[in-house]
């Protein structure tokens, strides 16, 4: 695995189109499918959209593979099967809850499993089958896949690893993904995990009938957040040769399905287009802040954004909570209280969450839904306005929180509900809230505005 780890190389860019080749003159240069390929490969397309999506939409990657991935034997449901995926969202299988809800961090089962094994949805709206909605899966996971590849044929998965790295081999080539970045393989990849640490932990975001996109930037300008420069795809690289009785696991509508085949898939010598897995490294993201008053919207630090028709609303926003300076004058600078109607799902992936003082762990989540009242607990907020005379400039360190935002309404499966883990006691940290409310305050507030007024009259 070291060996592996030292050879990776990358290409820059989002969106980009890109060409790779792991053996010099793999790639045909004049068309997609000439007759016969260089070095005898066979020429393959994978479209992660319609061929008519307009162009600047549309996504697509010709792959030249030394045996085309027709070449299996017809899938079965996968046995045992797995009870705990699921892509279309209903009574039968989750449940509304306006409630707050949060977990605590999952452990690492001590039995061998692997990422498909350890694969679970926490909750998530729409369904696979209609092309729209989303889910949020976490998994835990001690061994690597063997002799086997997983695809996804229902969405696009973003992976955001909490505790060990992912060595991630895909049909375009590796991603080495570490804590505190992210990866995302689009719909119909297979890819198979191997775990370097011996165990890892984290989340998973899984989209429907989208893809992700770099958020506009608006008055921002031209730069700042996610930089495109800084998503980097994978360079060509293959298995040749016999791989009996490899399996390709199918997700396809929320199921598991198995396919035989006699070698590895991936077998890509060269490859070219811009529907390809990438990584991202969250600690370069440029974030925005205020500078003089009041709380900025958690919106202006999306990293990656699948919008619905609807201009400015999200089928689902990735965004981070991450290291930066806190400046803003006469504010309460956490996160304020707040209903919304979008839902919003929170992990943390290192460190201590500003709003959350005690019981927000590093691999634990919550789950508030839209219009359900959330924001800082008690000892968050009775220590930021104990500090009403102490706001200098500040910087807040050791942190990286994230949200899955939505404007769809998630439904949460019942193993969600009714895991150890769930943390039962979750509203207790608003309890102690207690009245500040004083019309003596407000007196001695409109004295000194009159006060000041007459000063600046004479």
């Amino acid at each position: 695995m070291g060996e592996k780890l030292a050879e990776l190389e990358y290409q820059p860019g989002f969106g980009n189109h890109f060409s790779s080749e792991a053996i010099p003159g793999a790639l045909p240069r004049d068309q997609n499918s000439p007759l016969v390929c260089p070095l005898g490969l066979y020429a393959e397309q994978i479209s992660g959209t319609s061929f008519t999506s307009p162009r600047k939409l549309n996504q697509r990657s010709w792959l030249y593979r030394i045996k085309p991935s027709v070449t299996h034997e017809p899938f079965k449901p996968r046995v045992p099967a797995h009870k705990r995926l699921v892509s279309e969202f209903d009574a039968s299988n989750s449940c509304t809850n306006p409630t707050q809800l949060r977990w605590r961090p999952e452990d690492v089962p001590d039995k061998p499993t692997d990422f498909v094994d350890g694969l679970y949805t926490i909750c998530g709206a729409g369904s696979s089958f209609l092309r729209h909605g989303f889910a949020i899966h976490m998994y835990t996971a001690n061994i690597g896949m063997k002799n086997s590849a997983f695809c996804n044929a229902d969405g696009d998965f973003l992976f955001v690893p909490q505790a060990g790295r992912l060595w991630i081999e895909t049909e375009c080539g590796r991603l080495l993904v570490s804590p505190g970045e992210i990866a995302v393989i689009p719909q119909g990849f297979r890819f198979s995990i191997d775990l370097p640490d011996g165990k890892s932990r984290g989340y998973v975001a899984e989209i429907y009938g989208a893809h992700f996109q770099l958020p506009d930037l608006g008055p921002i300008g031209a730069n700042g957040l996610a930089a495109p420069r800084d998503f980097l795809a994978p360079t060509a690289w293959f298995e040749e040769g016999l791989r009996p009785d490899y399996i390709i696991v199918q997700k396809f509508g929320g199921e598991l399905f198995t396919a035989k085949q006699d070698f590895s898939p991936f077998n890509v010598v060269a490859w070219h287009g811009n529907y390809v897995p990438y990584k991202y490294d969250l600690h370069k993201f440029c974030p925005y802040n205020t500078v003089l008053v009041d709380h900025g919207d958690p919106s202006v630090n999306t990293v990656l954004t699948a919008p619905t028709d609807k201009p400015g609303v999200a089928l689902l926003d990735f965004v981070i909570f991450p290291p930066r300076w806190l400046v803003a004058e006469h504010t309460f600078r956490p996160p304020y209280y707040h209903r919304n109607c979008m839902s919003e799902f929170m992990g943390l992936i290192y460190g201590a969450y500003e709003a959350k003082a005690d019981g927000f762990l590093p691999g634990g989540a919550s789950l508030h839904s839209c219009m359900t009242p959330h924001g800082p607990d008690t000892t968050t907020y009775e220590a930021t306005i104990a500090r009403v005379n102490a706001l200098a400039p500040s910087k807040l360190t050791g942190t990286m929180a994230f949200m899955f935002e939505s404007a769809l309404i998630p439904r949460v499966c019942h193993w969600a509900l009714e895991s150890p883990f769930l943390d039962h006691d979750y509203y207790q940290c608003w309890i102690g809230l207690k009245s500040h409310f004083s019309r003596i305050g407000l007196n001695e507030t409109n004295v000194e505005q009159t006060e000041k007024k007459t000063e600046a009259s004479e």
